[in-house]
């Protein structure tokens, strides 16, 4: 299956770039790029594409307005975003979570650690796993407070194994190390998973986490 990949970053010959890097792949193909956030809406409608590699510093409309129209976009429900920045501060990664994007990456990083990324990302992962990530996520997450009554009816929907299950996706553990955790099969594990997220309305693994933060399942951790 292949990837069909969005690039949207302001900077052209960094988008040349990535198109070289991506396109050598045989299972990503770019589809199109886009120079301010308004393309990058426009050309993942246009497209049809399964993920944005979508910059936050963009003219005309940023990387998480971008965002965030996209994934509320019913029509975009399969669209995966992958935030690459320069700017890897807590407010702003948590903010790009908050508008629906299912992990980030510096733009710094190695060739094979963006492609791995993407492919993580479109399988409907989250780059999410590092406890420093979590953490991270759990200090900043409380800031401004979310909509408590559509938080309270998602959590009563969870069963009692879901909820638990959701704990410990909020807390960074992979499929494999929730199996070990709880003594069930990794697919029961991601069967659990999958059930939460349809649930609580979350589109993927990193929006599991921000309601299991958001809701209190998992505590903030204090600096």
């Amino acid at each position: 299956m292949t990837i069909r990949v969005v690039l949207a970053d302001d900077q052209a010959l960094l988008r040349a770039t990535f198109r070289l890097l991506l396109d050598s792949e045989p299972d990503m193909e770019v589809v199109a790029e886009a120079g301010t956030g308004a393309e990058a809406v426009a050309r993942a409608r246009e497209h049809r594409a399964d993920l944005v590699l979508m910059d936050i510093r963009m003219p005309d409309m940023d990387g998480i307005e971008a965002t965030r129209r996209i994934t509320g976009d019913e029509s975009l429900a399969g669209v995966k975003i992958l935030m690459l920045t320069t700017y890897e501060t807590d407010d702003l990664v948590v903010a790009a979570l908050r508008a629906g994007a299912s992990g980030y990456l510096g733009k710094g990083a190695e060739a094979a650690v963006l492609l791995d990324a993407i492919r993580t990302v479109a399988a409907g992962e989250s780059l999410l796993s590092p406890a420093a990530t979590t953490a991270l996520i759990g200090r900043f997450l409380t800031r401004p407070d979310p909509p408590r009554g559509r938080l309270a009816a998602g959590l009563s929907e969870l069963t009692a194994r879901e909820r638990e299950i959701t704990t410990l996706v909020g807390v960074g553990l992979s499929n494999e190390e929730i199996s070990s955790r709880l003594f069930i099969s990794p697919a029961t594990a991601k069967t659990h998973v999958n059930r939460a997220m349809m649930k609580v309305g979350a589109r993927d693994r990193a929006q599991l986490v921000v309601f299991a933060y958001e809701t209190g399942l998992v505590a903030p951790r204090r600096p």
